[in-house]
């Protein structure tokens, strides 16, 4: 079968890279945003987690670039660190299968690592492309160790995240100092508004490619836990005992529950690790790499993890609290069931919960109402079965309380009285509203 990637015409170096990557048939979003960042355009790319949207940037990106230009040609931003360095591990790779003597030139720049050596490795020879968070390019850059000013790309990745985590007005700042007519090319899972705002800034009519995926994976199962005043850390322990994950996420809603619940499912004897982006560098470096070394069977996490950290191997995603938004749901359950292969999603829920999983419904998910018992699943009611049940009786009392008759002398003891035969009338309305058995 001929290889679909041959279309784009790339140079022999990385339709080798292609070959070796194992690369045959280019995704929904490779095959409607290559041809146009080969010709120079500048491309929005919304899609979901997974879509390969790296690789739909980085093989044209390599393939435009002019050995012969000793200056920096691309620039790719990152939000985290982790996902800037797997970005350059996706870079090595390509310019490891290329098979030929390229002079492709590549440097990572990111924090936790020597600034003064790194200034010095760029002044005396300037990358191809550089890769790296917006904070460490704009300083590299206000120090004058490097120059983006003739730089033909200039890569957005997860663009939302970068809003999020407040990056936006670095990415700000280094446009300021790129030529005029750079190419942009951003890729975001959502566009919030305040991202039109930027897009309006710098973007005049790109090209804007939304891949209308599955929100979620169809090898998925979706499970809710009604927490009921129960403890997360207790309802999880029984989960330990009734799953076994290759590796399971857990989620929380914030740093602080995360360091918490870690606290507690440690005092409770499971082995878990930690991940936020509170920790600082080294300490991140350290529990990624444990990860990678499948040292822990459970890592509870922030939405960093969602989207920051690309975590392999995800078996099971448990939400202790449930996002308040439907993408961050999809985002964190979009880390298991990946590559076709089946993954489990389990919420804790409370009631505050019933807009987001209504939301979730009506998108067409699935869910299955349990709960976990000596490391036994059981089956439970939906919040809206509860619900009707609750509105049920609550007519129920409003119309037995129009029918009591109300005297206009009372005795003591009347509202015992008015409430026994409330309860008599309900009882009666009841029977008679009762579907009869055929």
């Amino acid at each position: 079968m001929e290889n679909e990637f041959k279309r784009f015409q790339f140079n022999t170096a990385i339709e080798k890279s292609i070959q070796q990557l194992g690369f045959r048939k280019p995704t929904e979003i490779q095959q409607k945003i290559i041809p146009d960042i080969l010709n120079g355009s500048s491309v929005i790319g919304q899609s979901h987690t997974g879509s390969g949207k790296t690789h739909a940037y980085l093989l044209p990106l390599f393939d435009k670039i002019d050995e012969n230009r000793r200056e920096v040609q691309s620039v790719i931003t990152a939000p985290t660190r982790e996902l800037a360095m797997q970005i350059h591990e996706e870079v090595k790779k390509l310019i490891r299968f290329a098979d030929k003597e390229n002079n492709w030139k590549v440097k990572l720049l990111v924090g936790g690592t020597d600034k003064k050596r790194m200034t010095e490795k760029l002044s005396q020879k300037p990358p191809h492309i550089i890769i790296g968070t917006p904070g460490r390019i704009l300083d590299m850059v206000k120090n004058d160790a490097i120059s983006i000013y003739k730089a033909d790309s200039f890569v957005i990745d997860e663009a939302d995240l970068m809003l999020d985590l407040g990056f936006i007005n670095d990415v700000d700042q280094l446009l300021v100092r790129a030529h005029t007519d750079i190419q942009l090319l951003v890729f975001s899972a959502t566009i919030p508004q305040r991202l039109e705002y930027f897009f309006r800034k710098y973007l005049e009519n790109p090209l804007h490619v939304k891949i209308d995926d599955k929100p979620v994976p169809e090898k998925m199962e979706h499970r809710l836990i009604a927490v009921k005043h129960r403890n997360a850390a207790d309802i999880i322990m029984e989960i330990s005992k009734a799953i076994h994950p290759y590796l399971a996420i857990i989620f929380t809603n914030g740093k602080d529950l995360a360091d918490d619940l870690s606290s507690l499912l440690q005092q409770r004897g499971l082995d878990v690790g930690l991940i936020h982006g509170g920790l600082k560098p080294r300490e991140r470096k350290r529990v990624l790499k444990d990860i990678q070394n499948l040292r822990y069977q459970y890592i509870v996490a922030t939405d960093l993890a969602s989207r920051g950290i690309d975590i392999k191997g995800v078996s099971h995603v448990i939400n202790a609290q449930l996002p308040k938004e439907e993408e961050f749901y999809i985002h964190r359950t979009g880390r298991t069931a990946r590559a076709g292969l089946e993954g489990t999603a389990i919420s804790l829920y409370n009631e505050q919960d019933e807009k987001l999983i209504s939301k979730l419904d009506q998108k067409g998910l699935k869910f299955i109402y349990c709960d976990v018992k000596k490391g036994h699943w059981q089956d439970a009611k939906s919040w809206n079965e509860r619900s009707k049940r609750s509105k049920t009786s609550n007519n129920l009392d409003q119309q037995a309380w129009q029918q009591v008759r109300r005297k206009k002398k009372v005795k003591p003891g009347y509202k015992k009285k008015m409430k026994k035969e409330q309860e008599r009338i309900k009882n009666r309305i009841a029977k008679k509203t009762k579907p009869k058995r055929k």
